[in-house]
């Protein structure tokens, strides 16, 4: 990776977290209350690099082969491992090993295999249930109605660590449709939380909608292209050494 393409990681990643800054102030927000993930899917090792050089320690991936790759080469940086998206049962192993968070937990099985799968001796896996608060077929997640039930699984089994929760709203063009499905994560949020299980963290956000997010009381969000720029797909994941196909 070029020298300008690290000028542009370095730019744009402060870009982003002027954004996140000025939205929590707008918020009335603890100017710190606001973490980033940086989604670095399909995005080379180099560009982590540069990113983590620029300040940046959370990183999220969605394909797990990828972000293998990845860490062995990065290993020696401290980064944090957040994985996001959907998972698939043969994945779990992995996932379970080699991730500090996962966001987008929507199965109780999946649950009971992450909590059974993580190594002795590491923490407990920290999760975000994640809902589908749009109503949409296509989206992952859990209804809000069954999150108490997904929750109360987590609850019993010692190998995770529910932080809260999570959306991936459909994408709306109207500033006040688009604060609709993020505002209901956190009101859902408001009824769910307890003394035992607090909920505090909410994973919603992305490059577009980031100042909603905040308003709507984010902790996390999760920044890809206004970080690294457009992802690189089919020829430009060849050159990087990621084969063809990618998949979780």
């Amino acid at each position: 990776m070029n020298a300008n393409k690290n000028i542009a990681i370095d730019v744009n990643l402060a870009t982003v977290q002027f954004r996140i800054l000025a939205a929590t102030r707008q918020a009335g927000r603890a100017l710190d209350a606001v973490g980033l993930i940086a989604v670095s899917k399909h995005q080379g090792a180099p560009a982590l690099r540069a990113a983590y050089a620029a300040g940046q320690r959370a990183f999220g991936e969605s394909y797990v082969q990828e972000a293998l790759d990845k860490q062995a080469q990065l290993n020696d940086l401290a980064i944090e491992w957040h994985f996001i998206g959907r998972i698939q049962a043969n994945k779990t192993r992995p996932i379970a090993a080699e991730f500090d968070w996962v966001h987008g937990l929507a199965d109780p099985g999946h649950a009971r295999r992450l909590s059974e799968q993580r190594p002795a001796g590491r923490p407990p896996l920290k999760v975000c249930v994640q809902v589908n608060t749009s109503g949409e077929a296509s989206k992952g997640g859990v209804a809000p109605e069954a999150v108490a039930d997904l929750l109360a699984v987590c609850a019993s089994l010692s190998g995770l660590r529910v932080m809260g929760l999570m959306t991936l709203p459909v994408p709306d063009a109207d500033p006040h449709r688009r604060r609709e499905p993020l505002r209901a994560l956190r009101l859902l949020r408001d009824r769910l939380t307890t003394p035992e299980q607090p909920l505090n963290c909410l994973s919603m956000g992305m490059s577009d909608d980031l100042e909603a997010a905040v308003l709507e009381g984010a902790t996390l969000v999760r920044i890809g292209t206004a970080i690294f720029g457009a992802r690189p797909y089919n020829r430009d994941l060849a050159l990087a050494g990621f084969p063809s196909g990618i998949g979780l």
